[in-house]
């Protein structure tokens, strides 16, 4: 049977990496694009795959508007490769920013920004982080941005130590690379500072060529830490470091343009003490984000008129929809805090195997169905053939690459 029946592969490669390979997808049941991102480790069961990291993590995050969504998990049992078939977006954020001349709009870094923190927001409240966020893995259409790549993803509930080298190093966080592997959510926030500088600026604000390279460019803008802080950091570092008291130049002389906003959740979102880093859940609620926080409460204010007028119009009641707003009473944004327990394991991911009931031929390749809003059709992947990975370094950790990845030249700490 033609594995390509149901499922067309484009000759455009979207990226590769040391674990996976990500090619554009096209559904022939539907007509629609999709990403296709192949591991190139080999799975030996079913519930292997479903054990994935990663595809755990979709399932549970799945649906978010800044989360991208898995639409569908493929196993070829002949080869035990793995794809995952998600949704396409246009570009990641290096790609969008790179070869820029000129900075881009506030209003564009507030509102891509703002969905980033939303993302990370809502990983944390479900009881994940990321440990890989860099622009690389942020994906955007238009407008929306989607967080991506989840293969080196934990839960905030496992116990540290964790892996060392988890993180990109330019996006690495201090309690990473001063500690042996003492680091838990916050990380994600650092990363996100980073990118929320390098979004404004164009360029990267770390860009360590090793770690103690990456250590000293930190120490060059934000300067040396206190020797309190220092000393919470060695009592889980087998090395002993003494940095020479320094002043960093500041984030400011960098970004002269950059607002009182902006620089402010920047400078929080950058604190080298974790414990006193800013959570993403505050951080929307920061004074850089008002703008956005006030349209969104129109907006809803404005669905819930709406909804009420066709109430009422239903019900023959004729109450003024002038006088319904009049009497609404403006409340401000709620803090929405979750004390749901995560386990440590993330959650095991149904596979269903389609039965003989199909309508459609079946090839060699059976299809796993996620139970998604608006399931994809079930569709068949193309003839995997098993490949080898790649020696890992420093960098390469984290489980699987992104669906986007820059051109070669770019010579940064890890992909």
């Amino acid at each position: 049977m033609d594995n390509t029946r149901h499922l067309k592969m484009s000759q455009l490669k979207i990226g590769e990496g040391t674990f996976s390979e990500v090619v554009k997808t096209q559904s022939l049941k539907d007509g629609k694009f999709y990403a296709c991102k192949t591991m190139k480790q080999t799975i030996n069961s079913v519930e292997q795959a479903n054990n994935l990291r990663e595809v755990q993590a979709m399932k549970r995050l799945s649906p978010h508007a800044n989360i991208i969504q898995l639409h569908e998990l493929i196993f070829d049992k002949e080869t035990g490769i793995v794809s995952l078939i998600c949704e396409l977006m246009e570009m990641n954020i290096y790609e969008f920013i790179q070869g820029r001349q000129t900075p881009l709009p506030d209003h564009t870094v507030k509102h891509y920004m703002y969905q980033l923190c939303k993302s990370l927001e809502h990983m944390h409240s479900c009881g994940i982080f990321h440990r890989d966020v860099k622009p690389e893995n942020i994906l955007i259409k238009q407008d929306v941005l989607k967080l991506g790549d989840f293969g080196s993803c934990r839960s905030v509930y496992s116990k540290p130590p964790h892996t060392e080298y988890i993180s990109t190093r330019w996006y690495r966080a201090p309690e990473c690379l001063l500690t042996d592997g003492y680091y838990s959510l916050k990380m994600d926030i650092w990363s996100a500072g980073c990118v929320f500088f390098e979004i404004m600026s164009l360029n990267p604000l770390f860009p360590g060529t090793n770690e103690l390279d990456q250590v000293a460019k930190i120490h060059d803008v934000l300067g040396t830490p206190d020797q309190s802080l220092l000393q919470k950091f060695k009592q889980s570092r087998a090395m002993h470091f003494n940095f020479l008291p320094k002043k960093g130049s500041g984030i400011s002389r960098l970004i002269p343009n950059c607002s009182a906003p902006a620089l402010s959740l920047l400078y929080q979102m950058l604190a080298y003490d974790p414990d006193e880093r800013i959570t993403a859940e505050t951080a929307l609620r920061h004074t850089y984000f008002r703008e956005i926080r006030v349209a969104e409460r129109k907006a809803d204010t404005l669905h819930r008129v709406s909804g009420a007028a066709d109430r009422v119009e239903s019900s023959g009641t004729h109450t003024s929809l002038e006088h319904k707003f009049h009497n609404m009473k403006h409340v401000a944004e709620p803090v929405i805090r979750r004390n749901v327990h995560y386990p440590t394991e993330l959650p095991k991911l149904n596979i269903v195997v389609p039965g003989p009931h199909i309508s459609f031929p079946v090839s060699t390749v059976p299809a796993f169905t996620l139970a998604h809003r608006g399931t994809l059709p079930a569709i068949t992947s193309k003839k995997c053939q098993s490949r080898v990975a790649k020696p890992r370094d420093e960098s390469h950790h984290a489980a699987f690459k992104t669906y986007y990845m820059p051109p070669l030249d770019r010579k940064h700490g890890g992909y």
